[in-house]
């Protein structure tokens, strides 16, 4: 195996027997840390302490890392405009956080028979939203609930609105689970 001290230096390809020898003469473990070169590569170090900084800079980069939430609104087709508009400014916010938004419109009853009433809605909803968010999933019809995801515009794209703000969404997909 290939061995290197403990400032980096090569030493030479050692037997494994003589490159463990070394190692606790100088009081110090014998670590694998390319096994997949030919020859393996091993390095004299402190173990623990070799550890110790791979797990402080998994946490750091644990830190930086932002996760992405799916937050969800709801409301019914006869929802009015003022509610509407604080629901859109709700969403407005998560997007400005860089969450996903899941906006659904549930029907009740003979609700269902108008689902062009539910398009309508979250037809105002794509545009009052037209320059944070961007269409992620079209108007999908699952059960009873008529819904849209959002995704937020990154910021260097400079908010351009999406494709399809005018009154033109796409129909609506069904979902429905076999053997209806």
């Amino acid at each position: 195996m290939r061995v290197l001290d403990e400032d980096g230096n090569q030493l030479g390809v050692l037997p494994t027997h003589e490159a463990l020898r070394q190692a606790q003469e100088r009081g110090l473990d014998l670590v694998e840390v390319a096994p997949t070169s030919i020859p393996p590569v091993c390095k004299y170090l402190n173990y623990g302490q070799y550890r110790y900084e791979l797990q402080k800079k998994e946490k750091d980069s644990k830190k930086r890392q932002k996760t992405v939430d799916l937050k969800e609104l709801r409301c019914t087709p006869k929802i009015g405009e003022a509610d509407l508009q604080t629901k859109i400014r709700q969403a407005h916010k998560f997007l400005t956080a860089g969450d996903r938004v899941k906006f659904s419109v549930k029907f009740r009853g003979r609700e269902a028979t108008h689902p062009e009433i539910g398009r309508a809605i979250l037809t105002r909803v794509i545009e009052g939203l037209a320059e944070v968010a961007q269409l992620e999933r079209p108007p999908l019809l699952e059960g009873r609930f008529l819904s849209i995801q959002l995704l937020a515009l990154p910021k260097s794209k400079g908010r351009e609105p999406f494709a399809g703000t005018s009154a033109t969404l796409p129909e609506p997909t069904t979902s429905s689970p076999e053997g209806e």
